[in-house]
């Protein structure tokens, strides 16, 4: 099993996917392997979602699953029994993270705040999302952490774009970004996969 650090350099950008459909999510997670990336965070935000945990799981073997907006009680236990290897969390309340930590399953807590950092850095965390990235504060924030805070590595999501990408993954406290915009959803509902098999190919560049 990937440890939450080894999760960050699994690729330097992770997909960040809403799925409506479970069918879409075979072909979307081999479209972004073939593109390069080794990993797919599938959101907790539809009815399908764990079942596309599922399926991903299942089917193709060579992608490191993770399910992502975990937020209400029992969604990490439900994730981890659909075959997720990883968790994530758009913040960090006690409740939560102790359900994340119950799993044995690595986890990368949101954070928005130093003082969020700190308390889970005093739980043991070393990697952690920052979201949301450009409304909290984006490249300069981060930036302003490396000093105060030499240990902690990012994945911030939230407004990261291919064209402000760069500027978060040449931080020394970035190994990864998290984005939307390698599957958009009118690409999964027409089953455009070479689409998402080339935006996976630039985000690999990106990196």
């Amino acid at each position: 099993m990937n440890t939450a650090t080894e999760i960050l350099d699994l690729s330097p950008v992770i997909p960040v996917v809403v799925l409506d459909d479970a069918e879409h999510a075979v072909p979307t997670a081999q479209a972004l392997l073939r593109g390069g990336l080794r990993t797919i965070e599938v959101t907790l935000r539809t009815p399908a979602a764990l079942p596309a945990i599922e399926r991903i799981t299942a089917e193709v073997p060579d992608i490191v699953v993770g399910a992502g907006t975990i937020t209400e009680p029992g969604q990490a236990e439900k994730a981890a029994k659909a075959g997720a290897r990883y968790l994530v969390t758009p913040g960090c309340t006690e409740r939560l993270l102790d359900e994340v930590d119950d799993t044995g399953l690595p986890g990368l807590p949101g954070i928005s705040t130093v003082s969020e950092a700190l308390r889970l850095a005093e739980r043991g965390a070393r990697a952690l999302k920052f979201f949301p990235a450009e409304p909290s504060g984006g490249v300069p924030y981060l930036k302003a952490l490396t000093g105060p805070l030499p240990d902690l590595r990012f994945c911030p999501t939230g407004g990261i774009t291919p064209q402000n990408a760069p500027n978060y993954l040449t931080l020394p406290n970035v190994r990864c970004i998290g984005g939307s915009w390698l599957t958009p959803r009118d690409a999964l509902t027409t089953g455009e996969w070479s689409r998402v098999e080339a935006l996976a190919r630039q985000a690999v560049e990106l990196g």
